[in-house]
C-alpha cells in the first residue's frame, strides 16, 4: 500500500503547475520552501482543531495536501529547469522529514498527549530513514511498505477532514486524531521494520 509508485502517472498532470512555476521564476528550492511552510501552517492548524475549534482541522487537511502536492512538483520543476542536482535533493529531504517532525507535533499539541506524539514522529522518522539507508548501503532507495510518505499524507489529510465532524471520542477515550496518532506509531515502526528485513536480505 504505498501511492509513491503511482508518482510517474501524476506527472503528465503536473505541467501547467510547474509552468505557471517557471514563468514567475520559482526555482525547485523554493517550492521546497514554500512546501515547508505549508507543513507548519498545518501544525498549527492542528493544534487549535484540538485546543481550540474543530473547524481548524478542515483547514489543516487541506494545507497537508497541498504540502504533498507542492513536495511532487519541486522535482518536476528541477527537471523542467533542468536544474536536478544532489543538493536539491537533499534539501527537498530534509525539509520532508522536518515537515513530518512539525505536522505530528501539532496532532500531538492539539491533544496535548506528548508521549503518543513521540511514538507516531519515531515511527515516521525510521521509516524514512531506513528509506534511504537502504541507499547509503548500496541499494536503491526504499520507498515500499506498509506505508509511504505519499500514504502517509493523503490518510492525515483525510482524517484532518473528518476530524471537523467527529471531533468527539470514537474508540474509547480516542478521538479521530488520537486514533491517528496510535495508526501512525504502529503502522510507522512496521514499516520501518519491512524496510528493515527488506535491505537486510538484500544485502546477504
Amino acid at each position: 500500500m504505498t501511492l509513491d509508485k503511482f508518482r510517474p502517472y501524476v506527472s503528465r498532470f503536473l505541467d501547467p503547475f510547474v509552468k505557471g512555476f517557471d514563468r514567475i521564476g520559482m526555482t525547485p528550492d523554493g517550492v521546497s520552501v514554500v512546501a515547508f511552510g505549508m507543513a507548519i501552517l498545518a501544525a498549527v492548524a492542528f493544534a487549535l482543531g484540538g485546543l481550540e475549534d474543530p473547524i481548524w482541522y478542515a483547514v489543516a487537511a487541506t494545507l497537508v495536501f497541498l504540502n504533498g502536492w507542492l513536495d511532487i512538483i519541486d522535482g518536476a520543476l528541477a527537471r523542467e529547469q533542468e536544474v536536478a542536482s544532489a543538493g536539491g535533493d537533499l534539501l527537498d529531504h530534509v525539509l520532508d522529514r522536518y515537515a513530518d517532525i512539525v505536522v505530528i507535533a501539532g496532532l500531538a499539541a492539539g491533544l496535548e498527549d506528548y508521549l503518543l506524539g513521540f511514538a507516531a514522529v519515531t515511527g515516521v522518522v525510521m521509516t524514512s530513514y531506513l528509506g534511504t539507508q537502504a541507499q547509503a548501503v548500496g541499494l536503491d532507495r526504499v520507498y515500499g511498505g506498509l506505508v509511504g510518505r505519499a500514504d502517509r499524507l493523503a490518510i492525515i489529510g483525510i482524517a484532518g477532514f473528518l476530524a471537523y465532524p467527529l471531533s468527539g471520542p470514537i474508540v474509547g477515550d480516542f478521538t479521530l486524531v488520537g486514533l491517528l496518532l496510535v495508526f501512525l506509531a504502529v503502522v510507522g515502526h512496521l514499516t520501518a521494520l519491512q524496510r528493515f528485513y527488506y535491505s537486510w536480505a538484500a544485502l546477504e
